[in-house]
């Protein structure tokens, strides 16, 4: 284990600076000034960043890091990192990091002793969360469930006993039937849909999924963030029981999973590192 300090006086370094899911009063002077101050920003989306720059009247260069180049792109970014670089690196709103690429580039350059240096700002699924009106002293982001029907369920099977509540992000064209699969897995429990946040239109709506489902028979537009009740139902003594995750790894194999997917699934479910437990169920 190893300690870091908080790079007080810091100026070389990687940023992580949030910019706003919509409203661009939520922009903070400190973001705005360490991006102006930067030799490099990296962003998921030029284009989208170029929007945010013109506002601001922020002049510095903007380079792209996203899913399909950050092999290559991150790699340049550590490169210029090590010769005591500046660097700012945004998402297209909100915390980098969070559900996109941001986190690879992070992880990179902690393991290489570079600074990260994050900045607080707007995140939709907290501020979603403490709208809703459910409990917020326990909760569990889950971000974007799987978009195939087999692997969405899986997925929920897997926060079906979470006491707290959970944060899952949608798009409004699948919104539909991830409430259909919401009801069926987890029951019809209290939930709130937000969408629009911080813009012109944002809206709240509140009750059962049930109601949800029926809400959303019209047409819905907008990305939503959707807050679940957490569960009041307790684990079966069976699966308290099944301490060895090798034969959790078993169970569902016999239930008719492939050992590949049940393998995957264990790893998931009880956060072990997927290749760790590889070695372990094929070593035994």
């Amino acid at each position: 284990m190893r300690a870091t300090s908080s790079f007080k006086g810091q100026t070389s370094g990687l940023y992580i600076v949030p910019t706003p899911i919509g409203n661009l009063e939520d922009m903070t002077y400190r973001a705005v000034r360490i991006l102006q101050e930067s030799d490099l920003v990296a962003a998921e989306d030029t284009r989208q960043t170029m929007k945010l720059f013109n506002h601001f009247k922020i002049e510095t260069k903007l380079v792209s890091y996203h899913e399909h180049n950050k092999q290559v792109s991150g790699a340049r970014l550590l490169a210029d990192l090590h010769a005591g670089k500046q660097i700012a690196l945004v998402s297209d709103a909100g915390m980098p990091g969070i559900s996109d690429p941001g986190s690879d580039l992070i992880r990179e350059a902690i393991a290489e002793d570079i600074p990260v240096i994050v900045l607080p700002g707007a995140n939709a699924a907290l501020t979603a969360l403490v709208a809703s009106g459910l409990a917020t002293e326990r909760f569990l982001y889950y971000g974007f469930l799987p978009r195939k029907k087999k692997e969405r369920r899986e997925a929920l099977e897997t926060v079906r006993y979470e006491k707290g509540s959970l944060i899952f992000y949608e798009a409004p064209h699948r919104l539909k039937e991830m409430l259909g699969a919401l009801r069926d897995v987890l029951g019809d429990r209290q939930l709130t849909l937000a969408r629009e946040l911080t813009k012109r239109y944002e809206e709240y709506i509140r009750g059962s999924v049930t109601e949800a489902l029926e809400w959303a028979e019209e047409e819905v537009r907008g990305e939503f963030v959707v807050i679940v009740e957490g569960s009041t139902e307790e684990r079966p003594a069976e699966e308290e029981q099944e301490a060895d995750p090798l034969q959790q790894i078993e169970r569902y194999i016999e239930q008719g999973e492939k050992p590949n997917a049940a393998l995957k699934r264990v790893a998931k479910e009880r956060g072990l590192d997927r290749q760790e437990l590889y070695l372990r169920y094929h070593e035994s």
